[in-house]
């Protein structure tokens, strides 16, 4: 009987088990992929637009060459941090299923194959981020294998047609990455402009490049379906039809609320965010949901450096909690 269940092994999990360590508690973070598994699924020359102490786990300094870590230096620290403190991590094991019972939680956990077994808890916290959780559009041809919902780095598409569906700061750095390289990048919005949320530092560059005719973005536009080397858009009433060698479908995220609802957790139905109280804390006594695990497609209110507070919190609770708990 572990006293805590960690479920998601990004930044925010890995501050959940230190300080769960630290206080002498049982615990274990599983986490379906590798550590910190979204970060190593960011653009490969990505720059966090956050400074690097707030991205810190466990008061481990993260030394970085400028001011803002690269994707590369963060997957560095993260590693070391897991090593250095001797994390109890199990990368490439799923939680499948989560069910409360008597003193606590039964976990079902697939670690490929048919490895699956049953770990059980006494409290649970659910780190699991939104990266794996796509919006899809739901057009036809949005699973084509030049189809990704995901945006790794510019050179396989030089002298190629991409377009982007999408009008926030990913496509935004996506589009200007590609035009850079030598892409022939068109990017469709439903929308009027661009995003406001833009990076400050981004929008002056991209409208240039819109302006110049570098890069061509089509407003009040909406993906129909995807073809083979084509898009068919509609755009005030009448058809386009684009060329395009990859889409990329960047149309944000959301966290799963697969696990809360087995759990019988309190979700609301249109956001898909948990019922949470001021520990993080879901409906469900001993379940809490931290980082942007519990915030459904409110993504853009929760970050790594104020999810990192979730975790502070939460565990915190968590032991007090155990402390009045007999047995524990």
């Amino acid at each position: 009987m572990l006293d805590l269940a960690i479920v998601g092994a990004g930044p925010i999990g890995l501050e959940a088990a230190i300080l769960a360590q630290r206080a002498r508690l049982r615990y274990r973070v599983f986490d379906k992929g590798a550590l910190v598994d979204a970060i190593y699924r960011y653009p490969t020359y990505m720059t966090f637009f956050t400074t690097s102490e707030r991205l810190e786990i466990g008061g481990h300094p993260l030394v970085t060459a400028t001011e803002k870590a690269t994707r590369k230096e963060a997957l560095d620290y993260y590693r070391k941090v897991a090593h250095a403190e001797a994390l109890e991590v199990a990368s490439y094991h799923q939680v499948t299923d989560l069910t409360p019972d008597a003193g606590g939680f039964r976990l079902t956990v697939c670690a490929g194959g048919d490895d699956e077994h049953t770990v059980r808890a006494r409290a649970v916290a659910l780190a699991t981020g939104y990266f794996d959780n796509p919006n899809r559009l739901g057009v036809p041809g949005e699973d084509g294998p030049h189809v990704s919902h995901y945006y790794r780095e510019a050179h396989p598409h030089y002298g190629r047609d991409v377009v982007i569906v999408g009008a926030g700061s990913s496509a935004a750095d996506a589009a200007l990455d590609l035009w850079r390289t030598g892409a022939r990048v068109t990017m469709l919005h439903r929308g009027n402009e661009f995003r406001h949320s833009l990076k400050y530092w981004i929008r002056p560059n991209l409208l240039n490049r819109v302006a110049e005719g570098s890069i061509r973005a089509y407003f009040r536009t909406v993906l129909r379906s995807i073809e083979t080397g084509t898009v068919v858009a509609e755009k005030d009433g009448r058809q386009l039809r684009l060329p395009a060698d990859q889409v990329l479908l960047l149309t944000g995220y959301h966290a799963s609320d697969e696990l809360l609802r087995k759990a019988g957790a309190a979700v609301d139905p249109e956001t898909l965010a948990a019922v949470l109280d001021e520990h993080f804390q879901t409906t469900v006594p001993g379940l809490y949901c931290i980082g942007s695990a519990g915030f459904g497609r409110r993504t853009s209110d929760v970050f790594i450096e104020n999810g990192l507070a979730h975790a502070e919190v939460a565990t915190r609770h968590l032991v007090a909690r155990l402390a009045q708990t007999p047995g524990a």
